[in-house]
């Protein structure tokens, strides 16, 4: 029998076990979300004073540790308008709605451009964001013309988007990326009432889902068809290999399939997102901190680099696709991308004020096959961790 005297330890005791067992909220709440966009505020704020030119978005740094610049017509550079807007949509300080809509109206430009697949990047990016925050009304004609100048790529006897002119000899090749464009095409279909391009949307989704993917869940990078909508080879420009997964076009087909089924409420298109962040996270080639290598497959591993912009753009993904699945999927996919956030969040990621060409996250790869930017920063990192840590900044 236990003494009056020892309750005191007991119930001490206790407490200490089930705070261990239960840990509250803020104990589960390992980001510290406004330190984040303090240190990114700080980096951008030096990343502006750099840029007095609108006509230089900032990209990455060249192997010489110099700052890389891109014109607008290159497909990343809506990313810095975007990751304005993120600033601005923390903090609400002006200056980042001024210096926002600065980047953002220097892509107007680029509505008319019909050669490239990456409008969606380029005008969703950096004005979707700025009429969602401010209801502009000269944000919406950009996006609606930029959505018409991106379907003339899409032939209805392929069935699909053409992403490149050319690809090693074929002449109808198709990229995963493509995926990410989609919302731009859905979000004009419900604004304009043009119905026309929710089912080009759709149709190619649905090529996509047909003949992009592995039964593992794990995707091709490029896929080249005839003229006609027939597959005549399935093969990889920035991965290791034909076979291999590369990393961003696993990161690319989650979030694109997530976003998709947000916009149609569609099962098959959240399926496959579930089931490619499933081959992501369950990857024995994924290291601990998941921040994954290039690329699952690269040769390698572990002396491999990692791919960060990877990293960022599947925690955003996941923390929006977390809510379209039952109870124990979507805790363990707000773990992951938890994981993930704690991991860019630190040192071995996470610049110092004042470096990396005051850019937000280090060691990202672009292209390894062509040697372009490898282990370097890059501009869509950066919009995706800030997104990220929106996004886990409003789970409750």
């Amino acid at each position: 029998m236990l003494r009056p005297t020892s309750f005191p330890r007991l119930l001490a005791a206790l407490c200490l076990a089930i705070s261990v067992v239960l840990p509250t909220s803020a104990q589960q709440r390992k980001i510290k979300v406004q330190q984040e966009f303090a240190r990114a505020g700080q980096q951008l704020t030096r990343l502006l004073q750099t840029h007095p030119d609108v006509t230089k978005f900032p990209y990455s740094s060249r192997p010489d540790g110099s700052l890389k610049d891109m014109p607008s017509e290159w497909w990343t550079s809506g990313f810095f308008g975007g990751t304005l807007w993120y600033m601005y949509e923390y903090t609400k300080q002006p200056q980042w709605r001024q210096a926002a809509e600065r980047w953002t109206m220097a892509m107007a430009r680029e509505q008319h451009n019909t050669g490239t697949h990456d409008l969606g990047f380029m005008l969703y990016c950096p004005f979707g964001n700025g009429l969602r925050l401010t209801q502009n009304p000269a944000y919406q004609p950009v996006l609606l013309t930029g959505a018409k100048s991106l379907a003339t790529r899409f032939d209805p006897e392929v069935g699909l988007i053409k992403s490149w002119n050319e690809f090693a000899g074929y002449q109808y090749p198709v990229i995963i990326d493509n995926m990410m464009n989609l919302e731009l095409l859905c979000w004009a279909a419900r604004t304009s009432g043009d119905s026309t391009l929710r089912r080009l949307s759709i149709t190619h989704a649905d090529n996509t889902l047909k003949n992009h993917f592995r039964p593992d869940g794990s995707t091709y990078h490029v896929v080249c068809y005839d003229e006609h909508g027939q597959v005549l080879a399935r093969k990889t420009a920035q991965g290791a290999a034909d076979n291999s997964a590369w990393a961003r076009g696993q990161a690319w087909a989650i979030y694109g399939y997530t976003t998709l089924y947000r916009d149609t409420k569609l099962t098959r298109y959240r399926e496959q997102a579930r089931q490619t962040a499933d081959f992501f996270l369950n990857h024995p080639n994924l290291p601990a901190d998941k921040i994954p290598y290039w690329d699952f497959n690269a040769p390698g591993i572990p002396r491999e680099e990692r791919d960060a912009s990877a990293a960022a753009i599947v925690a955003s993904a996941l923390l929006e696709l977390q809510q379209y699945c039952p109870a124990p999927d979507a805790k363990r996919y707000r773990r992951a991308a938890e994981q993930i956030l704690v991991s860019l969040s630190s040192p071995a990621y996470l610049a110092a004020v004042g470096e990396n060409n005051n850019f937000l996250i280090k060691h990202c790869v672009a292209h390894k096959p062509a040697k372009a930017e490898v282990d370097a920063p890059l501009t869509y990192a950066d919009y995706y961790y800030l997104e990220a840590l929106l996004r886990y900044n409003q789970l409750k």
